[in-house]
């Protein structure tokens, strides 16, 4: 082997080894938050996190609902409904039939919004005010949880981690551009806007859709065009019928992939005219 491969290989080598020692490493106590934020803020500062975004993890505390959740497994997978009319009026609150009316006149309020965001990715609106729906009650409800709390405590348990590590980076990032602050309220699991993305896939998919120069999940024109981006660049199939076993159903478990809520999205959807 030439000396200036081998040498480049010790390089590599040691260079990967220091990335894999200032990893953080998951832990399984709450004590133990401290300890990990501290490696995760190397990983962060590695992968460009700047001033604001490294304040925010300082500042970030153990979200307490976040812990409870993860250590209740039983509690994420609850019961399968075969019929998802049922899941739907539990999760709505009201009847399937209700928050379908609910889906129809958001769409019918909104279509020329849901007929261009159609245009551009294919998604139908139906589909997207489902979601939107089931997510945040139509921007009624947006979560009560740090952010950054809710995506830092979920990537330091370790039956979540490293998965989640890459959305606990992406919120800070999302801090150090102005998305959010390290205030800023969501989901348990650092979910943020109308439709709930995890931080990671807002960074991935979130698209400037009013025209005003900046991707705000907190806009509900932006949220939506950018679920359907989510979905399109999954592979959802213009046109095509979405119910169960259809290429299109599968998609949707690029949203979400829970059966119970697939299975949701596709009964309600089809039923809006």
């Amino acid at each position: 082997m030439p000396r200036r491969f081998s040498t480049y290989i010790l390089a590599l080598s040691l260079g990967l080894a220091a990335t894999a020692g200032s990893a953080a490493s998951c832990i399984t106590s709450q004590g133990q938050f401290g300890a990990y934020k501290q490696g995760l803020g190397q990983q962060a500062s590695a992968q460009g996190v700047g001033q604001r975004g490294m304040q925010a993890l300082q500042s970030a505390q153990l979200s307490g609902i976040t812990w409870r959740f993860e250590s209740n497994p039983s509690s994420q997978s609850g019961v399968s409904y075969g019929d998802p009319a049922e899941f739907l009026a539990k999760r709505s609150g009201s009847s399937a039939q209700a928050f379908i009316n609910s889906v129809q006149n958001r769409v019918a309020r909104n279509a020329n919004l849901f007929a261009s965001i159609e245009r551009s990715y294919g998604v139908p609106g139906s589909v997207l005010a489902t979601i939107w729906g089931l997510e945040t009650s139509f921007g009624g409800y947006l979560g009560g949880t740090s952010i950054v709390d809710g995506a830092v405590t979920l990537a330091s348990y370790c039956r979540r981690h490293p998965r989640f590590e890459d959305d606990a980076i992406a919120a800070l990032q999302l801090v150090d551009r102005g998305v959010i602050t390290s205030g800023t309220q969501g989901g348990p699991s650092g979910e943020l806007g109308h439709m709930q993305f995890l931080a990671g896939n807002w960074m991935r998919y979130g698209v400037d859709a009013n025209g005003d120069g900046r991707a705000d999940p907190y806009n509900a024109t932006d949220a939506l065009a950018s679920a359907a981006n989510m979905l399109r660049q999954n592979g959802w199939q213009p046109g095509q019928p979405f119910g169960q076993g259809t290429r299109n159903f599968s998609v949707l478990s690029a949203w979400n992939d829970s059966g119970n809520y697939q299975r949701a999205i596709a009964y309600a959807a089809e039923r809006v005219n």
